[in-house]
């Protein structure tokens, strides 16, 4: 219409409109971490108007800072005292007459035929100009004492100045030390070598669903008193309708005292049982594409070699939670001693998932219920006709099938060898695992 009154001409009609009918494509939305993998918080702090506070807390405001800005501030300390009192010495010398006699060629060994005085004696020895008074400043603030300048007994008041000089740079010195000492020991130095699976596994465990991790230690020292604890992030809103756009809500930690305290000397596998008291309770596969929530892993404890307190953390999105994987065994015994092999640490293996239980069913919520625990089945490994009757193994298994025994006989090779010590006791196992039906 606008092309036919001559408004807008009728060829940039025609590109308007298949500009508007081209489909356009839109990135996907991007989705905000509250704690990022390597631990650190995603949280910005704005229009804080109470800047003061922080200088209340300046020992701490100097460790927080930057190792560039943190050495600058102290270079800049040092060279600041160093000016004031090089300044505080040139006016001593000055107001006592030593720069008009430096001046006129004479020092506080000889000057005018000769004869001295007590009023010719300088307040401090071969200072006769700005530079000298600056250089014995450096002398007295970090005690060099090349021997060319002095302090004399002719002035108290240089006497008292070098005292509050030497005060002065003792307590610059501790506070440097202090916060250097501070930077170089701080507790997340130590959560480097803390480490933790880069997915979560959602998978059956004594018959009942179970959200797992792993976490482990690189180093020899021990943390004392470590605990671990789980933290659903997601944005809820309350029946008065109050939007709680980060709602933390605590996840409790399968334990042998159903609490957080591990004893952790090996990886070790975080378990959370998803049940009717769960806050991810009912989960399926679907929802892990479809809700998003956020699962925080918080490790703590005491350093074995320091003493200090150090926090590990670590968070897991819903599109980095596998369903329906377990993580492979990294534990095994070689030569006397069980061995870690950290090049498995994230691997995973599928399992079988229930499809009734699995895909999440029934009207009333569906996902998965906490199921009594299934009694296990001891089957042997070997027949009785086998010479080695000493050395019959046997293996407990709860509900699985031939595919899981396969996926524990590839990825678990290690273990295999130290229960059949000889290779023709090995391949009799593998034998049975394939083509025995019973089990």
């Amino acid at each position: 219409m606008l092309a036919r009154k001559g408004l807008v001409p009728e060829e940039y009609v025609l590109r308007l409109v298949e500009e508007v009918s081209r489909p356009r494509y839109r990135p996907p939305e991007r989705k905000v971490r509250f704690v990022a993998k390597n631990g650190g918080l995603n949280v910005a702090h704005t229009n804080i108007r109470e800047q003061g506070r922080f200088l209340q807390d300046v020992f701490t405001t100097l460790v927080d800072l930057k190792w560039r800005h943190t050495l600058l501030i102290f270079t800049m300390s040092f060279l600041c005292s160093w000016l004031l009192f090089a300044m505080i010495w040139w006016l001593i010398a000055f107001a006592h007459g030593d720069l008009h006699r430096a001046g006129r060629g004479g020092s506080g060994e000889s000057g005018g035929g000769g004869e001295f005085g007590a009023a010719a004696v300088p307040c401090v020895t071969s200072l006769h100009s700005f530079t000298s008074a600056f250089l014995f400043s450096i002398e007295v603030q970090v005690t060099i004492g090349f021997g060319g300048r002095m302090v004399t007994e002719e002035c108290p008041a240089a006497i008292t100045v070098l005292i509050a000089q030497n005060i002065v740079g003792l307590v610059i010195n501790a506070i440097m030390l202090g916060c250097i000492f501070m930077k170089t020991s701080q507790a997340h130095r130590r959560a480097e070598t803390l480490i933790f699976s880069k997915h979560a596994v959602v998978a059956p465990r004594e018959g009942r669903l179970c959200l797992m991790c792993r976490v482990g230690d690189l180093r020899k020292s021990m943390i004392i008193s470590a605990n671990i604890h789980l933290q659903l992030v997601r944005r809820t809103a309350t029946a008065e309708g109050e939007v709680l756009p980060l709602d933390q809500i605590d996840v409790s930690v399968d334990g042998p005292s159903g609490g957080g305290g591990i004893f952790l000397v090996a990886p070790l596998i975080i378990a959370h049982t998803i049940g009717p008291g769960s806050p991810l309770y009912p989960l399926s596969a679907a929802d892990l594409h479809r809700r998003r929530f956020e699962v925080v892993v918080i490790l703590e404890g005491v350093v074995e070699t320091t003493g200090i307190t150090t926090q590990a953390r670590t968070s897991y999105l819903a599109e980095e939670i596998l369903w329906g994987r377990r993580f492979v065994p990294v534990i095994s015994q070689e030569d006397g001693r069980y061995s870690v092999d950290y090049s498995k640490f994230g691997n995973t293996v599928p399992v079988a998932m229930p499809p009734e239980e699995g895909e999440g069913q029934g009207e009333a919520g569906g996902g998965w219920t906490a199921a009594p625990r299934v009694p296990a089945a001891t089957f042997d490994i070997f027949s009785e006709e086998n010479s080695n009757k000493t050395d019959i193994f046997k293996m407990q298994t709860a509900g699985c099938n031939i595919w899981n025994y396969c996926y524990w006989m590839v990825y678990c090779y290690p273990c295999l060898r130290c229960m059949a010590p000889s290779p023709a006791l090995r391949a009799k196992f593998m034998l049975q695992l394939i083509y025995k039906d019973s089990i």
